[in-house]
């Protein structure tokens, strides 16, 4: 018999959660695929094209030429996010208002996934064949079908998730998210790049490079049929009303929200502070994202492989930040859970300056060992940014109603993809003017304390006001 929730009560439902959370797995398992190999794509391709040589042959007496480079490649990168900035918004806005039999949010997610997850496997292939307007072109197409799956799969959660609820709720997904992501870095440190890239052009295996991108694709197919078959929207959506409607007067925000009237100047200034600062450290860890696999290959010599274990350090980091950043937010409010993780954040960044090449030959490459002390820098910025990627979102949608999540949604992203099309140019100049790897953690400190600045100085920290989370057997579902 299904119970009932007691008046004041609200329950955030384990089960339900992490089932929308497969819809995240798909997107990290792309992206982390797409932005640890596609970057090095771009250098070799545009090496050769400039110079007829390859990255590898440039390595040890082009490294002026292949940092030449990086400008081309922080464009392309950029004309992605780009792309994203314009589309994002757009398929949050017209999923609001979207009505099918199977919801608002499923019939974008579905499209999105099986064109993205059919053109993946093509970028590797067009790269192994030097066919850079090919590569390219499935890079854009992966991309613009990606955004029709991505906004509406993230709004999901707020969907049918009480307000107060969404900090743990995020957590929940986020860390599905890195599931996805560290599968698709463990694929790295078996095929791994730099053999690849590294090899006389005879000697090349595709499959290194083709077969992660095939897993993923089909690893996300088959995660966005698990949403599919198991989240009902529609039933979901009117089953929750009630919830919904009580998480909306416990929301954290100086005014009420209401639909029918202006966005109060207090919710208008709050929304654009959080965006600001989002701006500035997603500008910082996008850099840091976009740019760590050459940063490893050609700065610190070291293998591919080493990222990938680097990666996945700072993604068990931030399963553990993701886990407890709902709990914390729960103690000392979302702002000040933001700035802790802001702080950290920055911390690490500024050892991460201090980072150089180890000079210690090992392996049959002539590689590099890798610096020990970036694992350890890794893992205290994987846990910071749990802490602010998981409560910044809820903040955002905390300001709208249940009519405009994906419209808000849409803003969050719009932040996040500005600043990811910004970064990878203006870094790419960056690197051409100062023709040194070791800028890359300096600009990332820069921007990474900026945000934190504007984050503590122009938020205010709202608590939500106190609620009853029903536990046990309950608080799993097992009454769906």
């Amino acid at each position: 018999m299904k119970q009932k929730n007691q008046p004041g009560a609200l329950r955030l439902n384990y089960k339900r959660t992490f089932l929308i959370g497969f819809a995240f797995f798909g997107i990290l398992l792309l992206w982390q695929v797409y932005d640890s190999w596609c970057p090095t794509f771009l250098t070799d391709i545009f090496a050769r094209r400039m110079y007829g040589l390859s990255s590898a042959q440039l390595k040890d007496s082009g490294a002026e030429k292949l940092l030449n480079v990086q400008w081309l490649v922080g464009i392309i990168m950029a004309c992605d996010n780009l792309a994203a900035l314009i589309l994002l918004p757009i398929f949050g806005s017209l999923s609001d208002r979207t009505k099918t039999p199977i919801g608002k949010r499923m019939p974008f997610i579905l499209t999105g996934t099986l064109v993205s997850a059919v053109a993946f496997p093509f970028i590797p292939l067009f790269f192994h064949y030097n066919r850079i307007g090919g590569m390219i072109a499935m890079m854009a197409v992966v991309l613009i079908f990606m955004m029709m799956y991505r906004n509406p799969a993230v709004a999901l959660m707020p969907d049918i998730t009480p307000k107060p609820l969404r900090a743990k709720a995020n957590g929940i997904i986020n860390i599905m998210g890195y599931f996805g992501g560290a599968f698709a870095t463990v694929l790295g440190m078996f095929l791994v790049l730099s053999r690849y890239i590294n090899a006389e052009d005879a000697a090349r295996n595709l499959w290194t490079i083709e077969l992660p991108f095939i897993i993923a694709s089909v690893l996300m197919v088959i995660s966005a049929f698990v949403l599919f078959f198991t989240v009902k929207e529609n039933r979901l959506a009117e089953e929750l009303k009630d919830e919904m409607a009580l998480g909306e007067t416990m929301a954290a925000v100086e005014d009420p929200i209401n639909d029918d009237a202006p966005m109060s100047k207090a919710n208008r200034r709050m929304l654009l502070a959080i965006l600001c600062a989002e701006f500035l450290w997603f500008m910082a860890d996008n850099a840091i994202g976009t740019y760590i696999g050459n940063y490893v290959i050609y700065y610190l010599r070291s293998a591919s492989s080493a990222t990938s274990t680097l990666i996945i350090v700072g993604g068990v980091a931030s399963v553990v930040g993701f886990a407890t950043a709902g709990s914390i937010a729960d103690r000392i409010g979302r702002k000040w859970t933001i700035s802790t993780g802001l702080a950290i954040t920055v911390i690490a960044l500024v050892i991460m300056c201090f980072v150089a090449p180890t000079g210690r030959t090992v392996g049959e490459h002539g590689e590099f060992a890798f610096p020990t002390l970036l694992f350890a820098v890794w893992a205290v910025k994987g846990y910071g940014m749990a802490l602010v990627h998981n409560c910044s979102f809820p903040m955002v949608v905390e300001l709208c109603s249940s009519k405009n999540i994906g419209k808000f949604t849409g803003y969050y992203y719009a932040a996040s993809m500005s600043a990811q099309t910004v970064t990878p140019v203006l870094l790419g100049l960056v690197f051409r003017l100062t023709l040194a790897w070791r800028v890359l953690p300096v600009y990332a400190t820069i921007l990474f304390a900026l945000s934190c600045v504007v984050f503590v100085t122009l938020v205010k920290n709202i608590k939500a006001k106190k609620l009853e989370n029903v536990k046990g057997l309950e608080a799993l579902g097992a009454d769906d």
